[in-house]
């Protein structure tokens, strides 16, 4: 990896971000086709910019083919170019993002998340440190439309507040923003879902696992990666504890 992948993660994902507010400002007959337009666009940008600038890297798009090079290759650029479809297709939401995240032999080495509608992208080039926790009960981030019971019973295990929001980016930059603690899945992902808030979350000091524990794994051949647990290190072990009791 060089400095310059870091670079461009983040000029890649803002770019995309700007064509997909292009898309949305476009009229369409229903949601369903501004939300087809968004993914078929920025995926083709981002192939054709990483084919550019990257021409010797693979790439895991949701949008895209599995290419089998990948599982060969050094180098892996994965990619959400449309995170929260559902969000994106509502005009008045800005809950939505683009993921672009490198691995490198093995390990996330660089990553960006765009929020357009906000006009912010967090990337590994420069994340801040997450703020200082405030007083008050726990606040765990979780989907608007399809809150999973896991949460829910481990929000009543320890108390803890739901912050209702869109999409996976978005939920996970909630916690390294400060607006969040925790940001919890079980209900099913895939690698591209947490790849870009993963590598972000790590360079802003933020613990991400399975929710057991257990690494997390990129360009695996089956590319499903079903949960996820992104939160500020101080409670990692006690939402760990509190997950396994959860699930036993």
């Amino acid at each position: 990896m060089t400095s310059s992948d870091h670079q461009t993660a983040a000029q890649l994902a803002r770019e995309a971000g700007e064509l997909l507010l292009q898309v949305r400002a476009r009229d369409f007959a229903d949601a369903t086709e501004r939300k087809a337009a968004g993914d078929a666009e920025t995926h083709r940008f981002l192939l054709d910019r990483l084919a550019a600038l990257r021409p010797d890297d693979a790439v895991l798009s949701e949008e895209g083919a599995d290419d089998p090079i990948r599982l060969v290759s050094d180098r892996v650029w994965i990619v959400d170019p449309l995170d929260g479809t559902r969000e994106f297709s509502e005009l008045d939401r800005t809950d939505w993002a683009v993921h672009v995240a490198l691995w490198e032999r093995g390990e996330l080495t660089a990553g960006a998340v765009a929020l357009p509608a906000e006009g912010t992208t967090l990337s590994t080039v420069d994340v801040a440190e997450t703020p200082s926790r405030s007083d008050g009960p726990m606040r765990l981030a979780v989907s608007r439309s399809r809150p999973p019971a896991l949460v829910t019973d481990l929000a009543g295990r320890l108390g803890a507040e739901l912050v209702a929001l869109g999409s996976a980016g978005v939920k996970a930059m909630s916690v390294v923003r400060g607006d969040t603690d925790a940001y919890v899945h079980g209900g099913g992902q895939y690698e591209w879902d947490s790849a870009a808030p993963v590598a972000v979350a790590r360079a802003a000091g933020l613990h991400a696992s399975r929710l057991d524990g257990s690494p997390l794994r990129y360009n695996r051949p089956n590319p499903y990666l079903p949960d996820l647990l992104i939160c500020r290190p101080e409670l990692a072990d006690r939402l760990l504890t509190a997950l396994q009791a959860t699930a036993s």
